[in-house]
């Protein structure tokens, strides 16, 4: 939807269910946990390097983020976890992607199979719906504190892919492989982003302007990210703040 920030919208809803579960801590120790098995030094490792400023931006404890890499390395029991990825529809045929960190996969698939079931969608095969995304790397900054122009100053040396107007914010693309480098190149200019992560992007939106449709989505969207499995839900979807206020209203 023109002008709509649909990165707003997601933030909206995650921090919503964050407050309510109390689930960031988890999810930020889990990623720091797999990202250290590529090595405990976040100066060699890009991506643990990502995980600890995430986990920095929920106010996870330094003690959880060593005990995590610990964990992560092998030093310290509990770091046993793999990532699978989940498939799926949901109401309105919208498309679905459940990024999971699980020490049991024949839990996690039947639970997120038994949560698609209940809300109103089906869990598919692998590669039934991940054609429509693609992994990039996700940066977003306000538009009260930064110009176009500044970010593509910047963004566009360190491998900026694409800088989108989203309303109240700039989305900046990027290339997995040149996220780090475009992370580090934001920090030193002093640029700061609202959030920096690894995504799953759909290459097209569908618009839900039915509250119906919308609100059994969010419901299954929500008790999906309510499992202690799930790390992220990645769907190709749009709402619109009008339809989200009902929703929350």
């Amino acid at each position: 939807m023109a002008g709509h920030s649909k990165w707003k919208n997601i933030q909206h809803r995650k921090g919503r269910q964050d407050a309510k579960r109390g689930k960031a801590f988890t999810k930020a120790a889990k990623e720091i946990i797999i990202a250290a098995r590529s090595g405990g030094d976040p100066g060699y490792n890009p991506r643990l390097r990502t995980a600890i400023a995430a986990a920095k931006a929920v106010s996870l404890p330094k003690d959880k983020i060593d005990a995590a890499i610990r964990k992560g390395t092998g030093e310290d029991a509990g770091g046993d976890f793999v990532e699978v990825m989940y498939e799926g529809y949901g109401p309105g045929g919208i498309a679905l992607m459940v990024e999971t960190a699980t020490d049991n996969r024949n839990r996690t698939v039947a639970e997120v199979r038994h949560i698609f079931s209940k809300g109103g969608g089906n869990m598919g095969e692998s590669g039934s719906v991940a054609y429509m995304f693609e992994r990039k790397g996700l940066f977003v900054f306000e538009k009260e504190k930064y110009s176009e122009d500044q970010l593509m100053e910047i963004g566009l040396e360190a491998g900026a892919e694409d800088i989108i107007d989203e309303g109240d914010t700039w989305e900046v693309h990027s290339a997995p492989g040149d996220f780090d480098a475009l992370r580090q190149a934001f920090e030193d200019a002093g640029i700061e982003s609202v959030e920096a992560e690894m995504s799953m992007l759909p290459q097209n939106y569908i618009t839900i302007d039915d509250v119906a449709v919308a609100r059994k989505l969010m419901n299954l969207v929500d008790n999906l990210e309510d499992n202690e499995d799930v790390q992220n839900v990645f769907g190709n979807f749009d709402i619109s703040d009008e339809i989200m206020a009902e929703l929350d209203a």
